[in-house]
């Protein structure tokens, strides 16, 4: 799931972002800072945040003052405007979501997110993909447009084919940090991500990278990969080591044996609602937000979908399963019955009313919902069949098999077009 994100820059200006969302409550937030002429739509940064947002981290990307959607120019901005764009983007989760507990950056705005790592307390590690080993080795990147820099302040560029704007701004913050500290990263673990066939940043600049770094620190070298990650192959590679890797420095703490249960209170109004509506992007994907909980639904590629999360009816499916599971186990654990596993399978079709001997409708289709239940454990055969007497009692069963009324009416806030 993607969900839009305008928030203010360093200066004011408006930044445009984009969150990639877990189905479920986010692990841990991190921050991603887009290669300068890939911008945070760019295919590197799109596959590596939603890759990672499949592993439970909730990725911000968003486009540096002057590209892509965010206002400003970024032709009269330098690098170090770049880094404060992060430490604002920082802030931003930080005052509505969560600090980042990761860093991540492409290129030359890997060299920002190191830049700018110390200014961000609660980030724990820094990923850098395809990074020079300083930001003064960008110069070299400058020169086919340094003639054109000096006499005219800016100048177009091309960096792997893609073209873009640079100002003089950036030369000049370049050389200010040419004889810097190459690293500031305050004990945060870096993993550095390189090809050895990189044609713009020789791979030369991941070794200066690694060997300034102090420990904790790893390195990847991405065989095959070229700068901007083309291959469709490559992102999801970084994504899933760099998921991996992250582990031990974004994992939350999972509660300690013995530990009491919260207290069960009522439900809250939220928490007895669902909402549903179109994602933004693809066909019919659906987001669905219950509770505190994000779910997605879809309709698969046979029938026009893009497949991105269950079906309508597999989501019903879902819900029987799921009531039937959880309610098996809270008879077992009321009458102290040695049930170690539950496990339902379900399947839905359309029958003719004619092949149903149980259905009181002779004409026509009707819905049959085939359920099998698996249990695991020293059951008694009295006690299986009374579990199984149970499975039918469970309250979406009941529903299902209740009359049920449906009430639906237009929203005061229904757009007339």
């Amino acid at each position: 799931m993607s969900e839009k994100l305008v928030f203010r820059g360093a200066f004011g200006q408006q930044l445009w972002g984009r969150l990639d969302l877990p189905y479920a409550a986010p692990r841990a937030y991190a921050l991603f800072a887009h290669c300068f002429s890939c911008g945070a739509d760019g295919l590197p940064a799109a596959l590596i945040s939603r890759a990672l947002a499949a592993r439970g981290i909730a990725v911000l990307r968003f486009d540096f003052t002057g590209l892509g959607s965010s206002a400003g120019d970024f032709e009269n901005e330098g690098f170090a405007s770049n880094i404060a764009d992060l430490v604002a983007a920082a802030e931003h989760l930080r005052a509505n979501f969560a600090p980042p507990a990761l860093l991540i950056g492409h290129s030359l705005g890997a060299a920002a997110v190191i830049a700018a790592a110390s200014h961000v307390p609660e980030a724990r590690a820094v990923a850098s993909i395809a990074a020079p080993s300083h930001p003064g080795a960008v110069e070299r990147l400058l020169m086919p447009a340094l003639a054109e820099l000096e006499a005219r302040g800016h100048a177009r560029l091309s960096i792997a084919g893609r073209a873009f704007s640079v100002s003089k701004a950036l030369l000049d913050d370049v050389r200010a940090l040419a004889d810097a500290p190459q690293l500031g990263l305050g004990g945060r673990a870096l993993l550095v991500f390189h090809a050895p066939s990189d044609a713009v940043i020789d791979i030369e600049n991941a070794r200066q990278l690694f060997d300034a770094a102090a420990y904790p620190k790893g390195f990847i070298s991405l065989d095959g990969a070229d700068h901007l990650l083309s291959r469709a192959e490559d992102a999801p590679c970084v994504a899933g080591v760099l998921a991996a890797w992250a582990e031990r420095y974004i994992a939350v703490k999972a509660p300690q044996p013995g530990a009491t249960r919260p207290s069960a209170v009522p439900p809250s109004e939220e928490e007895t609602k669902v909402l549903v509506e179109e994602a933004g992007g693809g066909r019919y994907t659906q987001h669905i937000r219950a509770g505190a909980h994000t779910l997605v639904a879809d309709e698969p590629l046979s029938m026009g979908g893009d497949d991105r999360g269950p079906t309508p009816y597999q989501l019903l499916l879902a819900s029987l399963g799921a009531c039937t599971s959880m309610t098996l186990r809270m008879y077992a654990e009321r009458k102290q019955l040695p049930l170690e596993h539950v496990r339902v399978v379900l399947e839905h079709r359309k029958q003719h009313a004619r092949d149903c001997a149980e259905c009181e409708t002779t004409a026509g289709l009707v819905d049959r919902i085939e359920r099998v239940i698996e249990l695991s454990g020293a059951l008694s055969d009295a006690d299986r069949a009374r579990l199984l007497e149970i499975a039918n009692k469970c309250p979406v069963h009941r529903t299902l098999h209740s009359e049920v009324v449906v009430q639906t009416r237009l929203s005061q806030n229904s757009a007339v077009v």
